[in-house]
């Protein structure tokens, strides 16, 4: 079985072998007379739809500081880590509070996954937690000494108008309700967010240390048992994202400069509380976002957790669309809102750009092979480049969340073609939830189905 070292060199191998194939046969390294472009666009087409044409080239270079930003967190870091060794006893780390957030909708599911990661954290060895779940409408939690059911009432109104995910966040941080002490330490997870012995390990590490108040981990979406292979093969992208930028972001500059997930958020109570997620209506719909961007802006570092936590992806394509449409309008929020400063959302904003100038990208790429424009070889050079990491990334993500040894070459393979399979369909639900989401209502929270169980009827 290869090392871990060895795997992040064939998987850098890959990267750079494919990038040079794309870029041989997309036109952005020029090998012969037939990769140049010699129509002259001005004459052929017209003036206007010449602009209109370098215009839509020109939005691609929208997505490219993410897109350097997960290059380079794939290339510099070990993308295969070995398990994670703990550097402390877990009996000295500080008190940690993993609180689950939920309507109170799956309620079986909820307890399901409070027993589990509590066997979970203590088979890690970790004695000083307690698990909170913090709902809408009361579950029914079994009493026990290390969990705890809170109820939100229904006249709770924060002094913004929080709303959602962040009203419930911010009665936690109450006087009367809040029992633990300013140097605890809060993990964040959703309803159906699994811990592992990995992740908890890595937690208690991050803790241990103590530098930095905030950190995040890995999620991957393929384990145990795939509801929605489509959806699942789609997030790819995103395993790819946290093991890219992320990582990147939070281990070489410990800062969000392109914010985070809602979920496998750990902070430290002092600084949650002076953050606070009580940010009105702009920071209730993408709350996590608005919180890291709030956190970023008072000076508080960040850290990236080793160890990966699981989830599943929507179980249906209409909640995949409906998910993505919640994020592009929730970030928009936080964009647009005042109360972040403008140096401190300036990648976020330009990634949000991109996201929604996608529409227009997407059809840049049917225009570009209809009428083709003459372009600078450092421009072809860079669009050819971030279209082939682009799709390297859905490739590197099923590499990372599928097994090799555990689904065998064949279905192995049969799942990285289809990560590529997906991605066509993926940009149709992605320009959808643009639109949708532009002209759509932005005060709604739209909440994924959770529980597996809840599809089967008899």
């Amino acid at each position: 079985m290869l090392n871990s070292t060895s795997k992040h060199i064939l998987h850098c191998a890959l990267l750079f072998g494919l990038l040079i194939l794309f870029e041989v046969f997309s036109g952005g390294i020029k090998v012969n007379q037939s990769s140049f472009v010699i129509v002259d666009p001005w004459e052929q087409y017209g003036t206007l739809p010449t602009i209109v044409l370098y215009l839509l080239r020109v939005l691609t270079f929208l997505t490219l500081p993410q897109v350097l930003f997960n290059f380079f967190g794939l290339v510099i870091y070990n993308a295969f880590p070995e398990k994670v060794i703990l550097k402390g006893s877990p009996l000295l780390a500080p008190f940690i509070c993993i609180r689950i957030v939920t309507r109170g909708d799956y309620s079986e599911l909820v307890k399901t996954n409070v027993l589990r990661n509590m066997n979970t954290c203590l088979d890690t060895g970790l004695e000083n937690f307690l698990i909170e779940v913090v709902t809408d409408k009361p579950i029914g939690l079994p009493k026990h000494r290390r969990t705890r059911e809170i109820v939100v009432p229904k006249e709770y109104k924060t002094k913004t108008g929080a709303m959602f995910k962040a009203r419930a966040l911010q009665y936690c941080l109450e006087d009367t309700v809040n029992v633990l002490n300013n140097n605890d330490w809060v993990v964040h997870l959703d309803e159906e967010t699994l811990l592992t012995e990995n992740s908890v390990r890595g937690i208690i590490n991050f803790v241990l240390d103590g530098k930095h108040p905030f950190g995040q981990g890995l999620i991957t979406y393929a384990n145990e048992n795939v509801v929605n292979w489509l959806t699942t093969l789609a997030d790819s992208f995103r395993v790819s994202d946290d093991m890219g930028k992320l990582r990147l972001q939070f281990k070489m500059f410990h800062k969000p400069f392109f914010s985070w997930k809602g979920s496998y958020v750990v902070t430290q109570v002092h600084a949650e509380k002076a953050v606070s997620f009580d940010n009105g209506i702009d920071g209730s719909v993408a709350e996590d976002c608005f919180f890291a961007m709030r956190a970023y802006a008072q000076g508080y570092t960040f850290n990236f957790i080793e160890g990966e936590m699981y989830e599943k992806s929507p179980f249906t394509l209409t909640d995949f669309l409906q998910q993505r449409k919640r994020w592009l309008q929730g970030i928009l929020l936080v964009v647009r809102s005042a109360a972040i400063p403008l140096r401190n959302k300036v990648l976020l904003a330009i990634s949000l750009c991109s996201w929604i100038t996608m529409p227009l990208s997407t059809s840049n790429m049917v225009l570009a092979a209809l009428y083709p424009i003459p372009c600078p070889n450092a421009i072809d050079f860079v669009c050819a480049f971030i279209a082939g990491f682009n799709i390297y990334m859905y490739v590197f993500g099923v590499i990372k969340s599928f097994s090799l040894y555990r689904f065998g070459l064949v279905k192995f393979l049969a799942c990285v073609l289809g990560a590529l399979c997906t991605i066509p369909i993926n940009v149709v639900i992605e320009n959808v939830a643009v639109i949708w989401g532009l002209v759509g209502k932005k005060n709604k929270f739209y909440v994924v189905q959770k529980d597996v169980r809840a599809l089967v009827t008899v």
